[in-house]
Protein backbone atom coordinates (compact mmCIF):
# COMPACT_ATOMS: atom_id res chain seq x y z
CA UNK A 1 0.00 0.00 0.00
CA UNK A 2 3.05 2.08 0.78
CA UNK A 3 4.22 1.07 -2.87
CA UNK A 4 0.96 2.12 -4.92
CA UNK A 5 0.56 5.28 -2.59
CA UNK A 6 4.32 6.64 -4.02
CA UNK A 7 3.80 5.61 -7.12
CA UNK A 8 0.34 7.26 -7.20
CA UNK A 9 2.35 10.50 -5.76
CA UNK A 10 5.35 10.02 -8.32
CA UNK A 11 3.40 9.92 -11.65
CA UNK A 12 0.77 12.73 -10.55
CA UNK A 13 3.68 15.28 -9.90
CA UNK A 14 5.59 13.76 -13.25
CA UNK A 15 3.53 12.82 -16.03
CA UNK A 16 1.27 15.84 -16.41
CA UNK A 17 4.38 17.65 -16.98
CA UNK A 18 5.81 15.39 -19.06
CA UNK A 19 3.00 15.31 -21.25
CA UNK A 20 2.71 19.03 -21.26
CA UNK A 21 6.49 19.02 -22.44
CA UNK A 22 5.29 17.96 -25.82
CA UNK A 23 2.75 19.62 -26.43
CA UNK A 24 4.76 22.88 -25.84
CA UNK A 25 8.18 22.10 -26.01
CA UNK A 26 9.43 25.64 -24.71
CA UNK A 27 6.55 25.91 -21.79
CA UNK A 28 7.90 27.55 -18.87
CA UNK A 29 7.89 27.09 -14.59
CA UNK A 30 8.60 29.36 -11.62
CA UNK A 31 11.42 29.21 -9.69
CA UNK A 32 9.46 28.11 -6.74
CA UNK A 33 8.15 26.05 -8.89
CA UNK A 34 10.81 24.09 -9.78
CA UNK A 35 11.81 23.71 -6.95
CA UNK A 36 9.05 22.17 -5.79
CA UNK A 37 8.75 19.95 -8.67
CA UNK A 38 12.53 18.38 -7.84
CA UNK A 39 12.40 18.41 -4.02
CA UNK A 40 8.63 15.81 -4.75
CA UNK A 41 10.82 13.43 -7.42
CA UNK A 42 13.81 13.21 -5.38
CA UNK A 43 11.89 12.64 -2.47
CA UNK A 44 9.68 9.84 -4.27
CA UNK A 45 12.84 8.67 -5.70
CA UNK A 46 14.80 7.93 -2.98
CA UNK A 47 11.75 6.71 -1.11
CA UNK A 48 11.25 3.96 -3.41
CA UNK A 49 14.86 3.11 -2.78
CA UNK A 50 14.83 2.13 0.45
CA UNK A 51 10.77 1.10 0.36
CA UNK A 52 11.73 -2.06 -2.43
CA UNK A 53 15.09 -2.96 -0.35
CA UNK A 54 12.61 -3.35 3.25
CA UNK A 55 10.20 -5.34 1.09
CA UNK A 56 13.50 -7.15 -0.24
CA UNK A 57 13.69 -8.49 3.63
CA UNK A 58 9.80 -8.87 3.82
CA UNK A 59 9.73 -11.30 1.22
CA UNK A 60 12.90 -13.03 2.21
CA UNK A 61 10.97 -13.53 5.63
CA UNK A 62 7.73 -14.78 3.56
CA UNK A 63 10.04 -17.50 1.99
CA UNK A 64 12.67 -18.14 4.13
CA UNK A 65 11.14 -18.18 7.06
CA UNK A 66 7.42 -18.84 7.05
CA UNK A 67 6.91 -19.80 10.16
CA UNK A 68 8.41 -17.26 12.34
CA UNK A 69 6.69 -14.38 9.71
CA UNK A 70 4.09 -12.89 11.75
CA UNK A 71 6.32 -11.95 14.69
CA UNK A 72 9.47 -10.64 12.61
CA UNK A 73 7.22 -8.69 10.54
CA UNK A 74 4.97 -7.47 13.15
CA UNK A 75 3.48 -3.96 12.91
CA UNK A 76 5.68 -2.95 15.53
CA UNK A 77 8.14 -3.77 12.58
CA UNK A 78 6.98 -2.52 9.47
CA UNK A 79 5.61 0.65 10.24
CA UNK A 80 8.95 1.86 11.19
CA UNK A 81 10.23 0.63 8.40
CA UNK A 82 7.50 2.01 6.16
CA UNK A 83 8.13 5.79 8.32
CA UNK A 84 11.71 5.20 8.48
CA UNK A 85 11.83 4.90 4.42
CA UNK A 86 9.30 8.11 3.72
CA UNK A 87 11.64 10.02 6.48
CA UNK A 88 14.86 8.78 4.80
CA UNK A 89 13.50 10.02 1.33
CA UNK A 90 12.24 12.89 2.23
CA UNK A 91 15.41 14.28 4.10
CA UNK A 92 17.65 13.17 1.59
CA UNK A 93 15.34 15.33 -1.08
CA UNK A 94 15.45 18.48 1.31
CA UNK A 95 19.38 18.43 1.57
CA UNK A 96 19.93 18.21 -2.46
CA UNK A 97 17.42 20.46 -3.09
CA UNK A 98 18.37 23.13 -0.65
CA UNK A 99 21.99 22.65 -1.90
CA UNK A 100 20.91 23.02 -5.83
CA UNK A 101 18.27 26.28 -5.47
CA UNK A 102 21.19 27.85 -3.67
CA UNK A 103 23.29 27.83 -6.61
CA UNK A 104 23.40 31.24 -8.83
CA UNK A 105 22.14 30.22 -12.53
CA UNK A 106 22.60 32.17 -15.69
CA UNK A 107 21.90 32.11 -19.54
CA UNK A 108 18.81 31.62 -20.80
CA UNK A 109 17.84 29.12 -18.44
CA UNK A 110 16.41 26.55 -20.27
CA UNK A 111 15.77 22.99 -18.82
CA UNK A 112 16.99 20.17 -21.92
CA UNK A 113 14.57 17.40 -20.09
CA UNK A 114 10.60 16.77 -19.13
CA UNK A 115 11.10 18.09 -15.69
CA UNK A 116 13.06 19.74 -13.15
CA UNK A 117 15.33 16.71 -13.09
CA UNK A 118 17.91 17.76 -10.55
CA UNK A 119 21.20 16.66 -12.65
CA UNK A 120 19.40 18.52 -15.46
CA UNK A 121 19.27 21.52 -13.64
CA UNK A 122 22.41 21.59 -11.53
CA UNK A 123 24.01 21.91 -15.41
CA UNK A 124 22.38 25.43 -15.54
CA UNK A 125 24.60 26.46 -12.44
CA UNK A 126 26.99 29.23 -13.07
CA UNK A 127 29.08 28.10 -10.00
CA UNK A 128 31.82 25.51 -8.74
CA UNK A 129 29.24 22.50 -7.95
CA UNK A 130 31.91 20.37 -6.51
CA UNK A 131 29.84 20.48 -2.70
CA UNK A 132 26.37 19.32 -4.77
CA UNK A 133 28.68 16.18 -6.84
CA UNK A 134 29.44 15.28 -3.45
CA UNK A 135 26.68 15.08 -1.64
CA UNK A 136 25.02 13.35 -4.42
CA UNK A 137 27.68 10.88 -4.36
CA UNK A 138 27.13 10.39 -0.81
CA UNK A 139 23.31 10.17 -1.56
CA UNK A 140 23.81 7.72 -4.14
CA UNK A 141 25.69 5.08 -2.08
CA UNK A 142 23.06 5.55 0.45
CA UNK A 143 20.20 5.62 -1.44
CA UNK A 144 21.19 2.77 -4.36
CA UNK A 145 24.41 1.17 -3.65
CA UNK A 146 23.33 0.29 0.04
CA UNK A 147 19.60 -0.99 -1.17
CA UNK A 148 21.31 -2.83 -3.89
CA UNK A 149 23.64 -5.26 -1.69
CA UNK A 150 21.06 -5.61 0.75
CA UNK A 151 18.57 -6.74 -1.96
CA UNK A 152 20.65 -8.94 -3.76
CA UNK A 153 22.02 -11.05 -0.82
CA UNK A 154 18.01 -11.27 -0.15
CA UNK A 155 17.67 -12.80 -3.05
CA UNK A 156 20.71 -14.91 -3.06
CA UNK A 157 18.99 -16.43 0.24
CA UNK A 158 15.35 -16.53 -1.14
CA UNK A 159 16.10 -18.08 -4.34
CA UNK A 160 18.76 -20.50 -2.43
CA UNK A 161 15.68 -21.54 -0.62
CA UNK A 162 13.47 -22.00 -3.67
CA UNK A 163 15.92 -24.11 -5.39
CA UNK A 164 15.30 -26.58 -2.14
CA UNK A 165 11.81 -26.78 -2.76
CA UNK A 166 11.06 -30.75 -4.05
CA UNK A 167 8.08 -29.63 -6.07
CA UNK A 168 8.12 -27.58 -9.05
CA UNK A 169 4.39 -26.65 -7.90
CA UNK A 170 5.85 -25.24 -4.71
CA UNK A 171 8.92 -23.69 -6.21
CA UNK A 172 6.50 -21.95 -8.93
CA UNK A 173 4.38 -20.61 -5.83
CA UNK A 174 7.33 -19.47 -4.17
CA UNK A 175 8.99 -17.39 -7.13
CA UNK A 176 5.47 -15.92 -8.33
CA UNK A 177 4.88 -14.37 -4.51
CA UNK A 178 8.05 -12.02 -5.38
CA UNK A 179 8.57 -11.82 -9.05
CA UNK A 180 6.89 -8.73 -9.62
CA UNK A 181 8.85 -7.10 -6.98
CA UNK A 182 12.16 -8.42 -8.39
CA UNK A 183 10.93 -7.17 -12.35
CA UNK A 184 10.64 -3.60 -10.36
CA UNK A 185 13.80 -3.73 -8.57
CA UNK A 186 15.44 -4.49 -12.00
CA UNK A 187 13.74 -1.79 -14.11
CA UNK A 188 13.60 0.75 -11.25
CA UNK A 189 17.55 0.67 -9.95
CA UNK A 190 18.93 -0.34 -13.66
CA UNK A 191 17.61 2.87 -14.91
CA UNK A 192 18.43 5.03 -12.24
CA UNK A 193 22.03 3.16 -11.59
CA UNK A 194 22.15 4.18 -15.26
CA UNK A 195 21.39 7.70 -14.67
CA UNK A 196 23.04 8.80 -11.10
CA UNK A 197 25.99 6.06 -10.67
CA UNK A 198 27.34 6.92 -14.08
CA UNK A 199 30.15 10.18 -15.01
CA UNK A 200 28.96 12.99 -17.24
CA UNK A 201 30.28 13.57 -20.13
CA UNK A 202 30.06 16.90 -21.77
CA UNK A 203 31.36 18.18 -25.10
CA UNK A 204 33.32 20.96 -25.43
CA UNK A 205 30.43 24.02 -25.63
CA UNK A 206 29.35 22.18 -22.19
CA UNK A 207 25.96 20.08 -23.66
CA UNK A 208 25.35 17.11 -22.19
CA UNK A 209 25.68 14.56 -25.34
CA UNK A 210 23.56 11.72 -23.33
CA UNK A 211 20.41 13.95 -23.28
CA UNK A 212 18.32 12.42 -25.66
CA UNK A 213 19.36 9.23 -23.77
CA UNK A 214 18.89 10.60 -20.20
CA UNK A 215 15.56 12.01 -20.95
CA UNK A 216 14.26 8.24 -22.27
CA UNK A 217 15.82 6.31 -19.44
CA UNK A 218 14.01 9.04 -16.58
CA UNK A 219 10.62 7.66 -18.38
CA UNK A 220 11.39 4.04 -17.24
CA UNK A 221 11.74 5.15 -13.75
CA UNK A 222 9.60 8.03 -13.92
CA UNK A 223 6.45 6.24 -15.38
CA UNK A 224 6.98 2.27 -16.67
CA UNK A 225 7.85 1.48 -13.00
CA UNK A 226 4.79 2.82 -11.50
CA UNK A 227 2.89 1.36 -13.94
Amino acid sequence: SNLSFLDICYTTSSVPLILGSFLTPRKTISFSGCAVQMFLSFAMGATECVLLSMMAFDRYVAICNPLRYPVVMSKAVYVPMATGSWAAGIAASLVQTSLAMRLPFCGDNVINHFTCEILAVLKLACADISINIISMGVTNVIFLGVPVLFISFSYIFILSTILRIPSAEGRKKAFSTCSAHLTVVIVFYGTILFMYGKPKSKDPLGADKQDPADKLISLFYGVLTPM
